[in-house]
């Protein structure tokens, strides 16, 4: 049975209202500002991964000067980089939607149905959300919905059961793509990120695994994600690296000394340690606070201060910015795994498989 191209796509499973509410997401600044307070963003290196192992033609000249294809694509390596991210990512997607399309066309083939119907038998036995549910669900958000629970009710429920469909949809698709031997050849995108040898890590150098966050401690979806990868690095253990990069904000007034005093306290040999204890109160980063902070975690006050007042990291946070900006981050908190990009505040279940897939891979080699 042919797949109808006209057919309507209202039995996939949706997001609603609700769902939109809550979804992941991150700190941002828009890049004119950026680069403005920051000067150029990349440097040759990102720029010919960007795309620039074109000619250097000359696009203009002011007062005989030329302006280079090269020169410019150097100014905009971390916008050419995403869109080249963004790109791959919607052909990849466009890739598993037709997966999907061919998997219950085949299916329902199979069952002489139409895929409507075929989906129409899958969705038929699911049960309606309860009332338990319903509050267990708004119990659970109420701080985020912040409306009564009478006037989001008809959306819980709304979500709750798409989410049941979702699963039991997805259930079928994999019961489908081992039946079926999905082959891809098309493989992920992965950004090399400049490394830095000062970098504080998690996890073995060997490990098949390596995630690069860049993060900004003032960030309240930098602060969210931090329980997710303690939960990665407590379950995959060997198997991942963790390296934490900076990227302070300038939206964020003191996120740029609670970078340094994080490296500064690494210089004591406590960087994670501090690295939690800011994350614990993100409102509390001021110069005297992070001081209070150090001494709380046992480090030397005299040293400590000395290197925060006198900005000895400065240069290092600087380094980080550059390389995340030549890697195409805008917003935190953005991680690379094994080069592959993730942005926001993602679920573990989204960042778990993502190395599972990675791990099966044989990771990224």
């Amino acid at each position: 049975m042919p797949w109808n191209r006209e057919m309507k796509t209202s039995w996939l499973p949706s997001v609603t209202v609700l769902a939109a509410a809550l979804v992941t997401a991150g700190c941002f600044v828009h890049e004119e500002a950026a680069r403005a307070s920051d000067g150029p963003a990349g440097d040759a290196q990102a720029a010919e991964q960007a795309g620039s192992g074109s000619e250097d033609a000359v696009l203009a000249e002011v007062g005989g000067v030329p302006i280079t294809g090269v020169r410019v694509e150097e100014d905009l390596a971390a916008e050419l980089q995403r869109i080249d991210r963004e790109r791959h990512e919607l052909v990849e997607r466009g890739m598993e939607q037709a997966i999907q399309r061919e998997l219950l066309t085949l299916e329902a083939a199979a069952k002489e149905v139409e895929v409507d119907e075929l989906l129409n038998q899958l969705y038929a036995d699911i049960p309606e959300p309860t009332e338990g549910q319903v509050d267990a669900f708004y119990e659970a958000r109420k701080s985020q919905i912040n409306q009564p629970k009478e006037t989001v009710a008809p959306q819980i429920v709304n979500y709750l059961r798409q989410q049941e469909r979702q699963k039991v949809y997805n259930d079928l698709l994999t019961e489908l793509r081992d039946r079926y031997e999905v082959r891809r050849f098309m493989e992920p995108m992965r950004v090399e990120v400049a490394s830095a040898a000062s970098a504080p890590t998690l996890g073995p150098s060997d490990a098949p695994v390596t995630i690069v966050e860049f993060s900004d401690f003032q960030c309240p979806y930098c602060q969210r994600l931090a329980p997710t990868l303690d939960k990665v690095v407590e379950e995959y253990g060997d198997k991942v690296r963790l390296v934490f990069r900076q990227f302070p904000l300038p939206i964020h007034a003191d996120a740029q000394k609670a970078a340094e005093a994080s490296l500064c306290a690494a210089d004591g040999g406590k960087f994670w340690e501090m690295h939690d204890k800011m994350f614990e109160n993100i409102q509390q980063l001021s110069v005297d606070q992070l001081k209070a902070s150090a001494a709380a975690l046992g480090l030397d006050e005299e040293a400590f201060g000395a290197c925060l007042d006198s900005g000895k990291h400065a240069a290092a946070v600087a380094d980080d910015l550059q390389a995340g900006r030549a890697a195409g981050v805008t917003g935190t908190p953005a991680m690379f795994v094994n080069g592959r990009f993730l942005s926001g505040a993602v679920p573990y279940e989204q960042l778990a498989a993502l190395i599972d897939d990675e791990l099966e891979r044989g990771g990224g080699e």
